[in-house]
């Protein structure tokens, strides 16, 4: 079974994919259950900070609508809404998720009347788009080269003292990834066609808007760099992160970082113009992140340095922004890449 394959298998079957078990995903301790914590559930000035970025852009494209894709726990949308008021008319979300969406919705009952859940994306739409650690859990193919070609590594089910597991398996394959490297033999790492077929489809419906996403990874030369011959491919459980993705199917959540440069590049294929690219840290900080922190309390202080910080999830994370049909709107620089603006090394 390819790879892409058994990922989407592991996350998202029904009643038995990670994301589909009623199983807490989200939260700041191992003792709540949760398996992990992303930006909103750790401050609520990410979202304040976002919808900053989100207000500029609903008036560069003279819409009043959201759209969220993987909205996890619901705290986005809530810091999203809590800071926009009336600016927003209708906030969509597309969550593969039925007991996210559940979640989602117990969250978001002060605002029933202007939020709906959608299971797929209409055929035309406007706005702005907003994605948080979305395109990090679509599947993806890995690819091993062993010096002479490449080879794609797939999964199949081998026989050990008369039982059965899982085990890695690969096959030649006309499949690469998009840089010639050089690559060092033994490098395992992956391709993201599944993402990048994303932002088409995005590019292909929205008519007039912008997006914004908020993902771990790296541009091309850094992401296929000699020195990273294990790829990305990592798991998180109770707090724990491993590289095992064939150990326990369906009880933990397994990602990859993200290409940014795959992304962009499909998206300008595609149509949409990139209005910037930086680290998440740069992008709070122009959001005027430093000035909320003034008025926060100790704990809020101490989480939201965590989302600033280097060795955290300032550098790793990066935002990038995308537009259709609103540039000459935007005048000059949006507000989130006004300064660190990083399109350059994509």
């Amino acid at each position: 079974m390819p790879f892409d394959r058994y990922m989407a298998l592991a996350l998202y079957a029904p009643g038995l994919g990670y994301y589909s078990r009623d199983s807490r995903k989200f939260g700041s301790l191992p003792s709540s259950g949760s398996d992990f914590v992303t930006a909103p559930e750790l401050s609520p000035l990410f979202g304040r900070c976002l919808a900053r970025q989100v207000e500029q852009a609903l008036l560069a494209c003279g819409s009043g609508e959201v759209w969220e894709f993987g909205a996890g726990s619901g705290a986005l949308a809530l810091q999203l809404l809590d800071a926009l008021g009336d600016q927003v008319q209708q906030y969509t979300i597309i969550d593969l998720s039925g007991s996210l969406r559940e979640r989602q919705k117990t969250a978001l009952t002060p605002y029933a009347h202007k939020v709906r859940w959608l299971d797929t994306w209409p055929d035309r739409f406007q706005g702005v788009v907003v994605g948080n650690e979305v395109l990090d859990a679509m599947p993806v193919q890995l690819l091993h080269f062993d010096g002479q070609q490449w080879l794609e590594r797939g999964v199949v089910l081998q026989a050990v003292e008369g039982a059965e597991s899982l085990a890695w398996s690969d096959r030649p394959t006309d499949l690469r990834p998009h840089c010639d490297g050089p690559f060092v033999p033994g490098t395992v790492t992956e391709i993201h066609p599944q993402a990048e077929a994303f932002i088409t489809s995005l590019a292909e419906r929205l008519t007039r808007g912008a997006a914004f996403f908020i993902d771990y990874g790296f541009p091309e030369a850094e992401y296929y760099h000699p020195q990273r011959t294990g790829g990305t491919l990592m798991c998180h459980r109770a707090h724990l992160a491993d590289a095992e993705p064939l150990e326990a199917p369906g009880e933990k959540d397994i990602t990859a970082h993200v290409n940014f440069t795959g992304i962009a590049v499909a998206a300008q294929n595609a149509g949409l113009d990139v209005l910037g690219y930086t680290s998440q840290a740069r992008f709070l900080m122009n959001c005027g992140v430093m000035d909320m922190l003034q008025d926060a309390d100790i704990k809020c202080r101490i989480n939201t340095q965590k989302l600033l910080t280097e060795h955290e999830m300032g550098e790793l994370f990066k935002v990038l922004g995308l537009a259709k049909g609103c540039d000459a709107v935007f005048n000059q620089a949006p507000l989130g890449f006004a300064q660190g603006d990083r399109t350059h090394t994509l």
